[in-house]
C-alpha cells in the first residue's frame, strides 16, 4: 500500500533547527549539520522517492556511517531549550520504524526497524 511521505516546508525546517535545506542534482533536499568537534551529518530526503540518506563524517573527513532507506512516511523537526531533533518514520508493509537524528547538544543517530 502506497503511503505519502509528509515533509515540512523549508521555512519550518529553518525555524526548528536554524538551517536552510539545499537541493542536490536529483532534487533531494540536503542539510549539512556540524558539531563543535568538526564532525558532520549530511541528511538528505526526497519526498517523491520517499527516501532518506544519512552520512556521518568524522573530523578527518572519513565517512563513519552511510544509511539509505526508502518507504519514509513522515519527516519532522523539533527543537527544545537545549536540543534539536530530526525524526523520520517508515512503513514498509511488513515493518515499521523510525530514524532519529539528534542535532544538538551533540550529534547522534538512532535507528529502529521492527516487524509489525
Amino acid at each position: 500500500m502506497y503511503r505519502e511521505f509528509l515533509v515540512p516546508d523549508d521555512e519550518e525546517v529553518y525555524e526548528a533547527i536554524g538551517e536552510w535545506p539545499d537541493s542536490d542534482e536529483s532534487g533531494a533536499r540536503v542539510l549539512t549539520l556540524r558539531d563543535d568537534f568538526g564532525q558532520s551529518v549530511i541528511f538528505s530526503y526526497d519526498a517523491l522517492a520517499r527516501s532518506v540518506r544519512i552520512r556521518w563524517v568524522n573530523d578527518r573527513g572519513v565517512e563513519m556511517l552511510d544509511v539509505f532507506r526508502e518507504s519514509a512516511t513522515r519527516l519532522s523537526f523539533a527543537s527544545g531549550q537545549s536540543t534539536k531533533h530530526i525524526s523520520i518514520d517508515f512503513h514498509t508493509g511488513e515493518c515499521t520504524g523510525a530514524l532519529e537524528i539528534q542535532v544538538t547538544p551533540h550529534l547522534a543517530v538512532r535507528d529502529r526497524l521492527l516487524f509489525q
